[in-house]
């Protein structure tokens, strides 16, 4: 079995540079190995910001620059049955408890665990989340291919919402499963969800599932270093379609060497302008040490 790498996207706007970026490096890390496999899933869990035709435009974008994957695509909105199962193996596993603070109180703490008494009061199951107390689990250590040292450290990662008080379930809890139950070896994305990293190392831990390998990609940043403003970015293919295919994939092709570039990768022959064998020509020179250590990518000032 070669790597079994994914893009999951969340389907609330259209493609933008950033996420390109990530579909790139999770798409030829996992083409660079033999028999590897690229998978992509719909993280589509938090349908208050799900757009209804995001979904459809994100697919259409990245066909159109050349991405392919041969297995049925993944909705987490589909596998809620999944999560309930899970989560009752989890209360089996450890305790879980009811929270009651809010995002205002922990951003006041600068926490992301439970500030109060929660553990011990009754809270209304209508007015909190649930958190999974992960406070009697051991350290890990793991090493993320780009970045370094990640530790998951009970001391201080000691709960995590595994589902929010709206009913939905966490972000951090479903993507465990989900990246388990597809036989994900190596999870390659944005450092901005490196922090992540260590919530999911102890549900991970919790619910017996092994652990993928991580390398996170630079994150895309505005020049000032500010958060991108995604629609300012988004990846357009539809004005290139109206102007013909072969404009569209010239547009695609620049867009693709930009991301070669950005990610520290050789610069391919002129004259490609193929999105399909630009990154089919990327994936057999694909080299992460390029990159190793960057956390971010900043993008020119615009004019």
């Amino acid at each position: 079995m070669g790597l079994v790498g994914r893009f999951a996207p969340s389907p609330t706007g259209d493609l933008h540079y950033g996420s390109l970026v990530a579909a790139v490096g999770s798409w030829l890390d996992a083409k660079s190995s033999p028999d590897g496999r690229w998978l992509l899933r719909i993280d589509d869990l938090d349908t208050a910001r799900v757009r209804a035709d995001s979904e459809a435009s994100i697919l259409a974008t990245l066909k159109a620059c050349g991405f392919d994957w041969p297995c049925p695509i993944w909705r987490q909105s589909t596998r809620l049955q999944r999560y309930h199962e899970s989560l009752e193996r989890l209360r089996q596993r450890i305790p879980l408890f009811r929270c009651q603070c809010s995002r205002r109180q922990l951003a006041a703490e600068g926490e992301a665990c439970c500030v109060g008494r929660c553990r011990q009061l009754p809270c209304d199951p209508r007015d909190s989340a649930l958190r999974a107390d992960l406070s009697g689990l051991d350290p890990m250590l793991i090493f993320d291919r780009s970045l370094g040292e990640v530790r998951f450290d009970p001391a201080r990662h000691s709960d995590v919402i595994v589902c929010r008080r709206d009913g939905v379930f966490a972000y951090q809890f479903a993507v465990v499963i989900d990246d388990a139950d597809q036989g994900v070896t190596d999870v390659v994305r944005g450092a901005d969800l490196l922090d992540s990293t260590a919530w999911q190392l102890g549900l991970s831990q919790a619910l017996g599932l092994p652990a993928p390998r991580y390398m996170h990609l630079p994150v895309v940043v505005e020049a000032d270093g500010q958060k991108l403003a995604k629609s300012r970015h988004s990846v357009c293919v539809r004005d290139g379609h109206v102007a013909g295919h072969r404009v569209a994939s010239e547009r695609i092709a620049t867009q693709l060497r930009r991301v070669l570039q950005d990610l520290g990768q050789r610069a391919l022959p002129a004259g490609i302008h193929d999105p399909r064998e630009i990154l089919q020509i990327a994936a057999t020179v694909w080299q992460p040490e390029r990159f190793k250590g960057k956390r971010e990518i900043r993008l020119p000032p615009q004019a």
